[in-house]
């Protein structure tokens, strides 16, 4: 007897991967049902939070119309998130509950340390002194430094592969290329990243980041990583390159935006692996619905604190 699948209302579809496991026996239709309710209610509870649909401080941003005073305090701000996602990225790399798990938070981690993503396979032979300046150049297509910030440096950056057997670069830590945000605007390293340069809702979100996210319990922290993932993948990083890119022609044309353009690349990237992890999350033995909402929906209310404290900000003109 053949059996249909349809699509969870909303957004999301049970996938290929859930229809051959279904055909080969090793799910039921009963679990299917039940998997394409809980899809339901990710998109209904989750993916539809205002936050993800709405925010509206990247849509003001996204109109480039923002003063030099008020991108520095969007730089500051956001330093600091940035700065202080290592803690919370390393609790969830400590927490993990399985090795797979903590290999995973580490690629993240790692990369985020400046260790360049690679893509598996054989190291390439080391060039010798003579030739590393021609063979380099062509190499990576004979980028200007200008289509190296805007498309990445090759040495520096790439959206796909592993840190296994990579190299560590300090260029290529990210925090390392929002200082370069920061710098055509006066800001240096004192001014950024510490939480002493936080605004409250920022600090909030923090906190919110390592509570959660960084949970000790693993089914709050599987809500979170997914709900941080489909913040990421939603197209905030769009909105802040385009608003970025309009300020850069108009005004400050030495303005980097690497930190930007990459994280808008790499989150395309992540949003394609984002359904495989929730269908490995839902049908393991320990999976606890309650708690995944629960760290869900809690994850994105900090999202939100940060969002609406720069928007609070932006409209009573106060700037750090």
């Amino acid at each position: 007897m053949s059996q249909v699948l349809t699509a969870a209302p909303g957004g999301l579809t049970v996938s290929p991967r859930v229809e051959e496991r279904l055909r080969s026996g090793e799910l039921t239709q009963a679990q299917v049902d039940e998997f394409r309710d809980f899809l339901a209610a990710v998109d209904r509870d989750l993916l539809n939070h205002r936050i993800i649909k709405d925010n509206a401080y990247t849509r003001w941003l996204q109109r480039g119309e923002a003063t030099d005073q008020e991108l520095k305090h969007f730089v500051k701000q956001f330093s600091v998130f940035s700065n202080q996602f290592l803690v919370a990225q390393l609790l969830k790399v400590i927490n993990a509950p399985s090795l797979e798990q903590m290999r995973a938070g580490k690629e993240i981690l790692m990369n985020e340390l400046g260790v360049v993503y690679r893509k598996p396979g054989p190291l390439p032979a080391p060039l010798p002194p003579g030739e590393r300046g021609s063979r380099e150049g062509s190499g990576n297509g004979s980028r200007s430094e200008e289509q190296k910030d805007l498309e990445g440096d090759p040495e520096l950056v790439n959206i796909e592969g592993t840190v296994d057997g990579s190299v560590y670069r300090h260029r290529a830590a990210h925090y390392e290329w929002l200082l370069g945000v920061g710098e055509p605007l006066g800001l240096g390293y004192k001014d950024l990243g510490k939480r002493w340069h936080g605004r409250p809702t920022t600090l909030h979100f923090c906190n919110e980041l390592q509570r959660i996210y960084g949970s000790e319990d693993p089914m709050i922290a599987e809500g979170a990583s997914f709900a941080v993932e489909n913040w990421a993948a939603a197209g905030f990083w769009q909105e802040i390159e385009d608003g970025l890119l309009k300020i850069k022609k108009a005004r400050i044309p030495n303005l980097r935006l690497a930190f930007f353009t990459w994280h808008n690349r790499v989150e395309g990237q992540h949003a394609g692996h984002v359904m495989e992890e929730l269908e490995e999350t839902y049908f393991a033995p320990a999976f606890d619905r309650e708690k995944f909402f629960k760290g869900g929906r809690e994850m994105l209310d900090g999202v939100a604190v940060f969002w609406d404290g720069l928007e609070q900000d932006r409209l009573h003109r106060v700037y750090t």
